[in-house]
């Protein structure tokens, strides 16, 4: 669960500084007086993280008032919004990857040439807020999925991932030959999906926990020789990648159906690209 914490919060904090350095650079280049549309998108990035502080207080408020019972649905709930919501991030960042920057600054320019200092505000407000809201439901997610050995190292690991993300956000904007935008991506997707799986079995196991999803089967097999999850390693290997040691039927069929599901709109996905690209070629 440690590094689960450490991913999500460095990959989601790179995405967002991504954003935020795309709108302040472009501010820079205009060579013009940048002071009041910097302070304005410096506000929006405040206020996005105060907007994701908030999400995050009523989270855990809404936990706390519940039962015992209401708290494993609910948990289990929101176990499954986050794995919806990763795999949602994956796609989307797909589809529109190579025109971010470009989107970006076009939203920029129509702002700063009408002086709609608010509208830059509002660029950088909602681009924080999108991030630091994934942030927190993930992060939730993954929480509800396990327990952490204490909340200061909790705390540890998301200092852990912002750092990372800031030394990683360095390479790639000095533009290292090691870390590059396409290779951060390409790495980062397959370990979202990856990730979402393990949280998608998670909520597959409290659903049948709460009776909702029958079993269908005792243990199809013992794979406890080879890695049980029941130790550190494998219990990593388990949230990050839904790994079972004694599967029944329900979890076979649940693990089974998400890859395939995922291949088929991975394949849907280059299918449209390709045609997209003969029709303009």
């Amino acid at each position: 669960m440690f590094a689960s914490i450490v991913f999500v919060v460095w990959r989601e904090s790179v995405e967002a500084l991504l954003v935020i350095g795309i709108l302040d650079a472009w501010l820079v280049a205009q060579n013009t007086d940048t002071r009041k549309p910097r302070a304005y998108l410096w506000g929006g990035v405040i206020a996005g993280l105060a907007v994701a502080g908030v999400l995050a207080a009523g989270l855990l408020m809404i936990g706390e008032a519940l039962s015992e019972e209401a708290q494993i649905i609910y948990q289990t709930a929101m176990v499954l919004v986050a794995a919806g919501l990763i795999l949602q991030m994956v796609f989307w960042m797909r589809g529109h990857a190579r025109n971010l920057r470009r989107d970006l600054e076009g939203s920029m320019a129509t702002a700063v040439s009408a002086q709609n200092w608010w509208g830059v505000f509002a660029l950088a407000l909602i681009a924080v807020a999108r991030e630091g809201s994934e942030t927190v439901i993930f992060l939730y997610g993954i929480l509800s999925a396990g327990a952490m050995s204490s909340t200061s190292a909790g705390v540890f690991a998301g200092l852990e991932g912002l750092a990372a993300a800031a030394v990683t956000y360095g390479l790639l904007m000095a533009g290292s030959r090691i870390v590059s935008w396409s290779v951060f991506f390409r790495i980062t997707e397959i370990m979202l999906l990856l990730l979402a799986c393990g949280l998608f079995m998670t909520g597959i196991d409290g659903l049948i926990d709460l009776g909702v999803l029958p079993r269908l089967s005792r243990g199809l097999w013992n794979s406890n020789w080879l890695l049980s999850d029941g130790t550190q390693t494998g219990g990593f290997i388990a949230s990050l990648t839904g790994y079972r040691a004694r599967p029944n039927l329900m979890e076979l069929l649940a693990f089974t159906a998400y890859w395939i599901a995922i291949i088929s709109l991975f394949t849907r996905s280059r299918w449209t690209a390709a045609r997209i690209a003969a029709s303009r070629g």
